[in-house]
């Protein structure tokens, strides 16, 4: 592997970081905005476009515009990631959710070791499991297992598979793209097929009140623009193996925002459970001398600093940003 200097690896960390907590975020906004599920996932990114179109135009100019079929991918990936998400929440408990669709480090690392050919330390198979232990317990005892809720539990399940696919094909994306032009062709291709799903899905897309359009509003600045922008600036720092590891402080958030505005206590066990997750995220954390095993993305013209938002509670229905 080729060496990664330091501030490159803190500054991926950092961005990664902020980013995966204005995903966390999400759950906030989707209890205010007054539509359904899958139309609250069409607003997430369809409002996100002209911020992202300005923002990829001062990056690129025209050539921001043209699609690649990363991107796209991406794009296609992200949306399946967020409708699966939304049949687990109607077809299992949330926590039941919520458990599976944090498995998406697992299909990366899995997919960054067999196909990628990348090592993974023993400290990053540590990481990974002591982030595990804190996703479970950070939905503790809500977590069960009932034959009726299969359906619900192999949506959560494909909903980590799809998050998988959609960290990796951005991946992919970023070595040839800046973060700007994927993150708005991957919207782009989100909105198209998520606009299609709730005109099926829903029987309105149009929120009833002032308070409702803000939601959606503040939904798609914080959670799209700021999570995933950061994100696809992000993942052209790090390996893919650990900035999948980042995500789980989705959870993390979710739940600290959820106490604090939501009036929904973190018990002793939850805490554990963030303090796990954390610590997984300090032993797995890349050294200076660990990299990519991919080829490096070229330099962002917009030098990376505008920054840009499955979601994905522990015990409450959000619309997952991820």
């Amino acid at each position: 592997m080729t060496a990664q200097p330091f501030p490159r690896l803190a500054l991926g960390i950092a961005t990664l970081t902020l980013g995966a907590l204005a995903m966390g975020a999400s759950v906030l906004f989707v209890r205010q905005a007054d539509v359904g599920p899958f139309a609250s996932a069409f607003w997430r990114v369809g409002l996100a476009l002209p911020v992202l179109a300005a923002w990829a135009a001062l990056a690129e100019g025209r050539r921001a515009f043209r699609p690649d079929r990363a991107s796209l991918l991406a794009g296609g990936f992200f949306a399946g990631d967020l409708i699966f998400w939304h049949l687990a929440i109607l077809g299992t408990t949330v926590a039941n959710a919520t458990v599976l669709a944090t498995t998406s480090p697992v299909w990366i690392t899995a997919f960054a070791v067999l196909v990628l050919r990348q090592k993974v330390s023993r400290a990053g198979w540590t990481g990974l499991g002591l982030c595990g232990l804190g996703a479970l317990a950070l939905v503790g005892r809500s977590w069960q297992f009932d034959p009726a809720h299969l359906p619900g539990d192999a949506a959560g399940l494909v909903t980590a598979l799809f998050f998988a696919g959609y960290f990796l094909a951005l991946s992919r994306a970023r070595l040839t793209r800046s973060a700007a032009a994927a993150t708005l062709v991957s919207t782009a291709a989100t909105t198209v097929i998520l606009f299609g799903v709730a005109l099926l899905a829903e029987l309105n897309l149009w929120p009833a009140s002032a308070g409702g359009v803000a939601a959606l509003v503040a939904l798609a600045l914080v959670a799209q623009v700021g999570g995933q922008g950061l994100m696809a600036v992000g993942l052209a720092l790090v390996p893919p193996a650990f900035g999948a590891l980042v995500f789980f402080l989705e959870v993390v958030s979710a739940a600290v925002l959820g106490a604090v505005l939501l009036h929904e206590p973190i018990g002793a066990l939850q805490a554990v459970g963030g303090l796990l997750i954390l610590t997984g995220l300090v032993v797995a954390r890349p050294r200076q001398a660990e990299g990519r095993a991919l080829p490096r993305s070229r330099p962002d013209p917009a030098a990376e600093g505008a920054a840009t938002a499955q979601d994905r509670p522990p015990d409450r229905p959000s619309s997952r940003g991820h």
